[in-house]
């Protein structure tokens, strides 16, 4: 990966509902490191070949493209085929946490899930934007292994809970290191703050159409439910001038063109996967008294197929 894609990736911000002024231009001090370790998938079928799948869309049929079960010994780490780990914390979201390398934060459970995990620590005397860090947890990407345009996204997790929290399930343009965020674009399958128990949101980002500025709704839970109590299927559904948000197959949200008003439509290219725990940041404001620690992100499985 080049220096000047670190830089530019560094730069992407997820979903700032907040009236403080936004810090977009200001690096980031993320690094980059890969997870070397293959996961063999024990009971569930692999994903077919990329030539399997462009055939199988021709034919009118949904393929699955991307596929992680998260199936393996516990505390071993992800599938570094499939994800890659970034390192360091992120001072344009003014997030707290540092993010941690291998399986330190992230790691399989042994039941099929994944687990990243924030806990309120410094074991490496990590030095964050606003001095020592307080957290860490972890952030993973599919970038320069997976990226796909068009067809169904989804993952089933069970998010943490507590003033503070951030989990996120997102997406960002591939040419993001030739032509910067926001204008790469960028979809929010799904985020959650955890001043928000039961809602959660999906959003576009895109040039002059981002950060607080940026299109989309938000699902929230009947009542009173809160989703740390457990697992919910977040996806999009996502075809030419054309995305759909559902919460466990309930749709809530569709956008086009037509919600831009003259703005550049940036999603019709290939986009990367992501998935994170923050804590803190503008957003979601910051841990509390009343937030306690370690808390979870646990995901069940991601998947991407083409669509019918």
């Amino acid at each position: 990966m080049s220096s000047i894609f670190q830089r530019q990736l560094n730069h992407a911000r997820r979903r700032p509902r907040t009236t403080a002024a936004l810090a977009v231009g200001m690096a980031a001090v993320l690094s980059w490191t890969t997870v070397n370790t293959g996961m063999a998938s024990e009971d569930k079928p692999a994903a077919p070949s990329s030539a399997q799948a462009k055939a199988d869309a021709k034919a009118g049929t949904k393929a699955v493209t991307f596929e992680d079960n998260f199936d393996g010994a516990a505390g071993s780490a992800v599938d570094g085929s499939k994800w890659q780990i970034e390192t360091g914390d992120n001072v344009n979201n003014h997030e707290r946490q540092w993010y941690t390398g291998g399986s330190d934060n992230a790691a399989l459970d042994g039941n099929g899930n994944l687990v990243i995990t924030a806990r309120k620590e410094n074991p490496g005397n990590y030095q964050c934007w606003y001095g020592p860090c307080e957290y860490t947890s972890a952030r993973l990407n599919t970038s320069g292994k997976f990226t796909q345009q068009y067809g169904h996204v989804e993952a089933r997790m069970k998010v943490p809970r507590g003033q503070g929290m951030w989990p996120a399930f997102w997406m960002l343009g591939n040419d993001m290191g030739d032509v910067g965020w926001p204008n790469c674009g960028e979809i929010d399958v799904m985020e959650n703050v955890g001043k928000e128990p039961g809602t959660v949101h999906g959003t576009l980002h895109g040039p002059d159409y981002s950060g607080d500025a940026a299109i989309g709704a938000s699902y929230s839970l009947p009542n009173g439910e809160e989703f740390a109590d457990d697992f919910h299927t977040f996806a999009i559904d996502w075809a030419p001038d054309k995305v759909t948000w559902s919460v466990d197959g309930n749709v809530y949200q569709t956008r086009t063109p037509a919600d831009l008003g003259g703005k550049n439509w940036v999603f019709n290219k290939e986009f990367f996967l992501i998935l994170n725990l923050a804590v803190g940041g503008y957003w979601p404001g910051d841990p509390d008294d009343s937030t306690q620690f370690p808390q979870e992100l646990v995901v069940d499985y991601v998947r991407v197929s083409t669509s019918d």
